[in-house]
């Protein structure tokens, strides 16, 4: 949601039910919507219903995969080859009993939130403006936001989880930690915070991905209490395709 909403030109592609239609762009309908997805790149970024068909949406979403656009993340597509080279680790959180120094975000945080995020993300250009532009988004009210400061009152670490309804799995993302300020157990209280407040929402379980290769978010996540529950492979298009 953040990627997209600083994104001028990013098209967000609808499939809805197919007993009452098909892909819609840009179009509101009024059927059951079993997955979202957007072009980010070359890859189609694509949130999937549990019980979506995944064979149907990807032989649609063919369609949309000119030559230039050449890997899905979370959509096998016929015919493409999974990228083992690069796996996801999907981890899982419970929820239980939680003690953190994280407090909530409010609006007197919001310039210390982006900080943390661009101090924990290279390259990231990321404002309090464009934080409140996401808050504002049709699913800001979903989201819940946690930080951390050192004893000296800097903002060290944060954490944002969404909500997806009493009884379902909540999601983490994004979630960092201040380059100056790592190694102190900031990030696992902003994680814990985070995953105390979905699961006082009514979230059943939390969720979180991140490569396989980043070893240190690895390892932050299972310090929270977090385990390892399978593996998800991007899809390329094969060479000459």
């Amino acid at each position: 949601m953040g990627w997209l909403l600083r994104r001028d030109d990013a098209t967000v592609f609808l499939w809805i039910d197919a007993r009452t239609d098909t892909r819609a762009e840009g179009v509101t309908t009024t059927g059951t919507p079993v997955a979202v997805g957007f072009l980010d790149g070359p890859v189609l970024r694509v949130t999937a219903a549990p019980d979506a068909d995944l064979g149907a949406l990807a032989a649609d979403a063919e369609d949309l995969l000119v030559p230039g656009n050449d890997a899905t993340d979370g959509l096998p597509v016929p015919g493409w080859e999974p990228d083992t080279e690069e796996p996801w680790l999907v981890f899982s959180w419970t929820p239980e009993p939680v003690s953190s120094r994280a407090v909530q975000v409010t609006e007197s945080d919001t310039a210390d939130r982006a900080l943390v995020h661009r101090a924990a993300f290279t390259g990231s250009t990321l404002t309090a403006d464009h934080w409140r532009t996401m808050k504002k988004s049709p699913a800001g009210h979903l989201a819940v936001e946690t930080l951390v400061r050192t004893p000296a009152g800097e903002p060290a670490a944060a954490a944002t989880g969404w909500f997806g309804g009493a009884g379902r799995c909540g999601l983490l993302e994004p979630v960092g930690t201040h380059a100056d300020h790592r190694g102190h157990g900031y990030g696992r209280d902003a994680v814990r915070g985070a995953c105390a407040a979905l699961a006082d929402r009514g979230a059943s379980a939390v969720a979180v991905l991140t490569p396989a290769g980043n070893e240190a978010a690895a390892a932050l996540y299972r310090s929270a209490g977090f385990t390892v529950v399978r593996e998800n492979l991007d899809w390329t298009r094969p060479s000459g395709a």
